[in-house]
């Protein structure tokens, strides 16, 4: 990677993760709530992206002390809004075949955030034939055994195979790509790769497959300003043996990117009211961070750590 993908890289993951500093405690639990969540989406998962964002810059160890101290701020104060892993434990225990407990529990255990009651039912359902049979999109059945790597559940998967049965495993036509498949490919590589982690993760013919289609798809999406699939598309880029989009797509989202740090979703107006805001784009801002901080990582030349 060029200096000038690092310098903006940096640019745009900085000024997001000011901003999720900033504005991180709208996604609270309301008094009462339970492991039910009537509402995931409202608070649940936004409280999960953050901790996997903050898990990542620490992680990578490239953050300057003062996002280093914000990521550790970040995931203090999700793991306290999770009740110290408690909710995700009572969740896990009511509904077994649910996979969210898990993936949002390994964002605290890469980092050192343990809850022994939950790893002990964990590997008793990882045990069970129920567990392994339930019925998952592909993509969505990597997240869970890269999960279960990063938590010490299993010490060994046949990731060749899970990325086989995945979209981006058949190496298909890229002109058929679509909108919501183009999320999955971006998964897929996230969990082959641990987020980053293990470049060598992804398969040799899928690391050439995105070599050559990834621009492509990127300038696709740049066109119609989805920022937040562009913003995926390049953490894939960071995420390959060898980056192959350049600069031009990382000035572009330092461009976009608002003085505050938010990253838009897209070119529609941005709400003015701060809750409306922060629920419509959070996302894309969270993007911003792990992707510029894998990117800013590789372009430093500092892996992280193999697991």
């Amino acid at each position: 990677m060029t200096v000038s993908v690092a310098r903006s890289a940096h640019r745009v993951a900085s000024r997001a993760l000011d901003w999720l500093g900033r504005f991180h405690t709208l996604a609270t639990f309301p008094a009462g709530t339970t492991a039910e969540l009537a509402d995931p989406d409202s608070t649940y998962k936004p409280l999960g992206e953050t901790a996997l964002v903050a898990s990542l810059v620490l992680r990578e160890g490239v953050a300057g002390p003062r996002q280093a101290h914000t990521a550790r701020k970040l995931l203090d104060f999700a793991w306290d809004q999770f009740r110290k892993g408690d909710l995700l434990y009572e969740r896990q225990l009511r509904h077994p075949l649910m996979t969210d407990p898990l993936e949002i529990y390994a964002h605290f255990a890469r980092t050192g955030y343990r809850h022994t009651d939950l790893e002990q039912l964990l590997t008793q359902l990882h045990s069970l034939r129920s567990t392994h049979a339930a019925e998952l999109l592909p993509n969505r059945r990597l997240a869970v055994a890269n999960a279960a790597r990063i938590t010490g559940l299993i010490d060994h998967e046949d990731w060749l195979a899970l990325s086989s049965t995945t979209w981006l495993g058949a190496t298909p036509e890229p002109w058929a790509i679509d909108w919501m498949t183009a999320y999955a490919v971006t998964h897929t590589v996230f969990h082959l790769t641990d987020w980053g982690a293990r470049p060598g993760g992804l398969p040799a013919p899928l690391q050439a497959y995105l070599r050559t289609w990834l621009p492509v798809w990127v300038e696709v999406w740049r066109e119609v300003a989805q920022w937040d699939l562009v913003g995926e598309l390049l953490f894939v880029d960071a995420c390959l043996d060898e980056p192959v989009c350049g600069a031009g797509p990382w000035e572009e989202l330092a461009e976009v990117q608002h003085p505050d740090g938010l990253l838009p979703r897209d070119a529609d107006p941005v709400p003015e009211g701060p809750i409306e805001a922060f629920t419509e784009h959070h996302h894309p801002t969270a993007v911003a961070v792990m992707a510029g901080t894998i990117a800013l990582s590789r372009a430093l030349n500092t892996p992280a750590p193999t697991r």
